[in-house]
């Protein structure tokens, strides 16, 4: 697990108004962000600073983000090409090793110079919590908060964030929560389900997608 804490905090950085063109973007291993002494707390976001409420959990559930969010661009047909799996990773850790004191934001911008992309993807995972029960029952339903940011390379601007954070409830709790039983099949949906709801949503707005 990783804490948000590894990396000094950023200053930000606005991006400039206009139409984004990206032919190469870079993806970095998605990270989990964890409280420092609990299971559960509000952490903040190594790179915009945002709290958010998250919880530990067991795994590498942050995998499961990073491959559903790989799939979902993938299968879109988006117009740029795509840097990421082992040598993205490869090269993200050495950097990360060799830079314990500088901002992540700067470790991003190093990675995509080395990898010749002119944006990089870095993915947080604050919560994936199971259900607790099955499909048409549960005790404790699904909970699911991500951020993902899209960083320029040249300036180091945060030129795209997609966030999600949801708790499955039921359509006597929340009325707006029928478009999501609707897709689950009036369902209790999973945690891995619950994040493609999100990724589907929050890639919508994602520079370069058709």
């Amino acid at each position: 697990m990783v804490m948000g804490c590894h990396y000094r905090e950023d200053s930000a950085v606005s991006a400039p108004e206009g139409k984004l063109v990206f032919d190469r973007i870079a993806v970095v291993p998605f990270q989990q962000i964890v409280p420092d002494e609990s299971m559960s707390g509000t952490v903040r976001c190594p790179l915009c600073g945002i709290t958010v409420n998250a919880s530990a959990t067991q795994g590498n559930p942050e995998r499961v983000l990073e491959t559903l969010f790989l799939e979902q661009l993938e299968k879109n047909q988006p117009k740029f090409s795509l840097i990421a799996g082992e040598r993205a990773a490869g090269i993200f850790r050495r950097v990360s090793a060799n830079s314990l004191k500088t901002p992540l934001r700067q470790v991003l911008r190093d990675v995509g110079s080395e990898l010749g992309a002119e944006g990089v993807v870095a993915g947080f995972l604050y919560r994936f919590r199971e259900r607790k029960g099955v499909a048409y029952t549960v005790e404790q339903p699904a909970s699911v908060a991500f951020e993902i940011h899209l960083l320029r390379v040249d300036d180091g601007a945060l030129v795209w964030r997609g966030s999600f954070d949801k708790t499955q409830s039921s359509l006597m709790e929340d009325l707006f929560q029928f478009s999501s039983f609707y897709r689950g099949k009036g369902r209790w949906v999973t945690a891995e389900e619950l994040t493609e709801e999100g990724l589907e949503q929050v890639l919508k707005t994602f520079p370069g997608m058709p």
